[in-house]
């Protein structure tokens, strides 16, 4: 395996120095500057930070978006800063949602009922649907 060249001076002379918190430590032979491996972090689909991105600009809180995609709400909270979204403000609705498979969309969409009175939008989640309707609150 070849030594990552050194992160300061990007000389490519460098030999191992120890082992820190089950880390290899490098010593660059030119400056003299001890460094270990950067850790890789767990990389997450973009489908994933897509569809958290929509359920938070559709009023879907922070803690469900995490039970419903099982993603870490800190994680959806820092995408959210990432890529600036701005949730619109909302005051006369408040969106409810189910996770149904297909079969059972079928048939609360076959139920007239179920249709009147809200707004409502059916995305993919992975091998179910979700639907979020949004009702208006009553006076």
């Amino acid at each position: 395996m070849k030594s990552p060249a050194c992160p300061r001076c990007n000389a490519p002379d460098v030999v191992k120095s120890g082992i820190i918190n089950e880390r290899q430590r490098y010593r660059c032979k030119s400056c003299n500057y001890y460094y270990t491996v950067n850790k890789l972090g767990k990389n997450i689909d973009n489908y994933y930070v897509t569809k958290a991105l929509q359920l938070y600009i559709e009023g879907i809180s922070y803690r469900e978006i995490e039970r419903i995609l099982g993603v870490s709400h800190v994680s959806v909270m820092n995408w959210v800063r990432k890529y600036k979204i701005k949730a619109p403000e909302q005051t006369e609705y408040h969106p409810t949602y189910k996770i149904l498979n297909h079969n059972e969309l079928v048939e609360h969409i076959k139920n007239g009922g179920n249709l009147k009175g809200a707004g409502m939008i059916i995305t993919e989640l992975g091998d179910k649907y979700i639907m979020i309707k949004w009702k208006r609150f009553r006076d």
